[in-house]
């Protein structure tokens, strides 16, 4: 890997597991420190973070509101028939934008998988300093870290994903002699107690000691994350945005969320700069 760049991934093979709301309010926290920030979004089908991204450009031009910006890669799927030819060649190109956007100073890269096992998606995972899995507060999303018995509750064995990137850390290793940084987010919870929630609060700090990730709380069940989407911004924005909301407790509490994860991912430069978002994050 080429320059400087500190590469996260964000990385879950299931779907609906609020990757891309971590993705871009992590690039957002990370600009709003002064880091320079790249993306690349690897569904080349919904694109959601590349459409956040253009949504937040197109908020930018129309209202005048001055905001961080992070740059932006695409890589086009390949046009090749030949599956073997087409793997190099998305690889390829997706090793040419990080090179490419390490080369333009970005200090930090993130890149926002698919909830699929892929190809490139694995190859995005070999490139990756630090790994983000969020899921949510569901039996089905912790069955890809690790199958359970259902009565005395203890791991029976690894789970898909976890397998998964067990394999990837080995090949990382081999790549660019340096292990990769897994980081577990419960996302979406909810705040009201059942034992489902119970279950997983007791689970998951089992489940890290024997599958090799940190744990850390993610966001909750916010309608502010799902509503900004439409203008570009995150809760980290909405002091400065231009579109009249009013500041609520609960969006303080989403930013506290929001830093609270930046400060947990132990990335290089963040937490001396932590105080800069300040309580408005103006």
């Amino acid at each position: 890997m080429a320059g400087r760049a500190h590469v996260v991934v964000i990385g879950n093979e299931k779907g609906g597991s609020g990757k891309t709301t971590v993705a871009m309010h992590l690039a957002v926290g990370l600009l709003r420190l002064g880091f320079r920030v790249g993306c690349v979004d690897l569904d080349h089908r919904q694109q959601s973070l590349g459409r956040y991204v253009a949504n937040r450009l197109d908020w930018i031009e129309r209202s005048g509101v001055d905001l961080p910006m992070p740059q932006m890669a695409m890589i086009r799927p390949s046009e090749s028939n030949l599956k073997t030819e087409s793997v190099a060649e998305e690889e390829g190109a997706l090793d040419a934008a990080l090179a490419e956007l390490a080369q333009g100073g970005a200090d930090f890269i993130i890149i926002d998988c698919p909830g699929a096992d892929a190809p490139l998606a694995r190859h995005a995972h070999t490139h990756a300093d630090t790994l983000i899995t969020p899921i949510n507060d569901s039996l089905l999303d912790l069955d890809l870290l690790g199958q359970l018995d259902p009565v005395t509750r203890q791991l029976k064995r690894a789970g898909v994903y976890s397998n998964l990137v067990w394999e990837l850390r080995q090949e990382r290793r081999k790549l660019h002699k340096s292990g990769i940084d897994w980081v577990v987010t419960r996302s979406r919870l909810s705040a009201l107690a059942d034992r489902n929630k119970q279950m997983m609060a007791d689970v998951l700090p089992q489940m890290q000691r024997v599958l090799g990730f940190r744990l850390a709380e993610g966001f909750g069940e916010r309608v502010i994350y799902r509503y900004m989407f439409l203008w570009g911004l995150t809760v980290l924005d909405v002091a400065q945005a231009g579109i009249g909301m009013e500041v609520t407790k609960s969006h303080h509490s989403a930013r506290e969320e929001v830093c609270s994860l930046l400060a947990n991912l132990w990335l290089p430069r963040v937490s001396e700069r932590l105080d800069r978002l300040g309580p408005t994050g103006a």
